[in-house]
């Protein structure tokens, strides 16, 4: 399975983003994760295969909004109310298994990233 994020890009504090992950085949969880300079990759949000799930890390909880379009393969990530703090490149991830999971290592695919920059 290959992943292809989009839509990132410079937007200023208090924006919006709307990212998009378009997988190559049939993938059940998919996630958002990121990483800013200097630190680690972190999980911001993840959604079920049927939608009905969808954890999200603190930091970004009632400001961003993962959603899926299984016929298309795809999986969204409306950012709304940017802040500087939210500047990283954005990775999705897919799991081919029916399983929920927050967790970097038991995603088994990758997307190459695409860049987001909060300006204050």
């Amino acid at each position: 399975v290959q992943l292809q994020a989009s839509g990132g890009g410079l937007v200023q504090a208090g924006g919006s983003l709307r990212l998009s992950c378009a997988a190559s085949g049939r993938t059940f969880t998919m996630g958002w994760f990121r990483q800013a300079p200097g630190k680690e990759r972190e999980f911001v949000a993840a959604i079920s295969w049927s939608g009905g799930s969808t954890p999200y890390a603190n930091s970004v909880k009632g400001r961003f909004t993962i959603s899926r379009d299984n016929a298309k393969n795809t999986v969204y990530l409306q950012m709304n109310r940017l802040e500087p703090e939210d500047t990283a490149v954005y990775y999705c991830a897919a799991v081919t298994r029916l399983r929920m999971t927050t967790i970097m290592g038991e995603y088994d695919y990758w997307g190459q990233g695409t860049q987001v920059t909060v300006s204050s």
